[in-house]
């Protein structure tokens, strides 16, 4: 919940000229609800897509407060993401709220981030494993594995966000190669193989390097790290 329109306007005019050359990975933003098309408006012609922070299942009715797919679309969004740590923590997020979620998106056009991960008391109880698996199983189990070309999963460790707990790049490589084994037994290695994993735990521009070495690691779900442009041009030309 930051930027008006005017300062994500701001934001877009310091970042894109400081990434202009690069090409070696996808960058995506995802601006609050209302400043979705004047982000989309900024990043247009560019190789910078615009996500939407959540979406609701129906395509339209009585949900008074939440945002379509469609809307989303119209806005100029290419992606949602679903099932936030803090949608989860704050706003009654399901792992069934997310699996509607995520087949809606894709019936509307829409990729999907999904996020996953296990709270500090379930770490500390040895069920992280156990709750990734529910939370993949019951969030995208149910797609088939043509589907998961339209699906990101992101790692949100939230016992490292705002804890004064690190996950470290080997904690994090750890669990997301047993995510892509949960993905394995489910889908099969190959589109296991083929998922994209993103992590999400106080990524900053001193630890983009460290975390992207790491086989298992295919991207950042970037944070507060974000809100400020250089410090997201910094993490985005790792190399």
């Amino acid at each position: 919940m930051y930027k008006t329109i005017p300062e994500t306007r701001a934001f877009f005019q310091a970042l894109l000229p400081d990434i202009r050359n690069v090409d070696h990975c996808d960058v995506v933003v995802a601006p609050p609800f209302t400043a979705l098309w004047a982000a989309a408006e900024e990043v247009r012609g560019r190789r910078v897509a615009i996500s939407g922070q959540n979406v609701h299942w129906k395509e339209e009715g009585a949900f008074t407060g939440e945002v379509s797919v469609k809307m989303l679309f119209d806005a100029g969004c290419a992606y949602a993401v679903i099932g936030h740590s803090e949608r989860r923590q704050y706003f009654g997020e399901t792992d069934e709220t997310v699996d509607k979620k995520v087949r809606a998106s894709m019936a509307g056009g829409l990729k999907a981030i999904v996020c996953v991960g296990e709270t500090l008391a379930e770490r500390d109880a040895n069920q992280a494993s156990e709750v990734v698996r529910r939370q993949i199983t019951k969030g995208i189990g149910q797609l088939t594995p043509s589907d998961l070309s339209r699906i990101i999963v992101a790692y949100e460790p939230v016992w490292a966000i705002g804890t004064g707990r690190t996950a470290t790049p080997e904690v994090a490589a750890e669990m997301h190669a047993e995510i892509r084994k949960i993905l394995a037994d489910i889908y099969g290695v190959a589109a296991a193989d083929g998922m994209r994993i993103l992590y999400g735990g106080s990524v900053k521009p001193d630890n983009i390097s460290a975390l992207m070495k790491k086989e298992d690691i295919d991207g950042a779900l970037v944070g507060g790290a974000s809100l400020d442009p250089a410090s997201f041009a910094s993490i985005i030309k790792y190399l």
